[in-house]
């Protein structure tokens, strides 16, 4: 299935949390919060103003993305959980 995020809306997929900690501890997966880290998978055109001017996403596919821990709606493509969410809850662009 592919999907086609529409307007400032973002298709994120989550990025695997750690097992262990710094100390060496494994966590169960029981008490693993989910991960507010992702990459984008596919990118809305962006939303327009008040006077129908386009404005640009400041994302891209491809960016790996800090965002809000409740943020998004989660879907099934393909087996594999992906969140659609709006730009706005979108905090940072992690750089490698």
């Amino acid at each position: 299935m592919k999907l086609k995020p529409l307007n400032d809306r973002v298709l994120v997929k989550r990025l695997e949390s750690e097992e262990v900690t710094a100390g060496g501890i494994i966590i169960p997966d029981t008490a693993k919060e989910k991960p507010i880290k992702g990459q984008i998978v596919a990118a809305g055109p962006g939303k327009r103003d008040d006077a129908g001017k386009a404005i640009p996403m400041s994302v891209k596919a491809g960016d790996f993305v800090l965002f809000n821990k409740y943020a998004g709606t989660e879907v099934k493509i393909d087996g594999v959980e992906h969140l659609v969410m709006r730009e706005d809850d979108i905090l940072a662009i992690i750089e490698k």
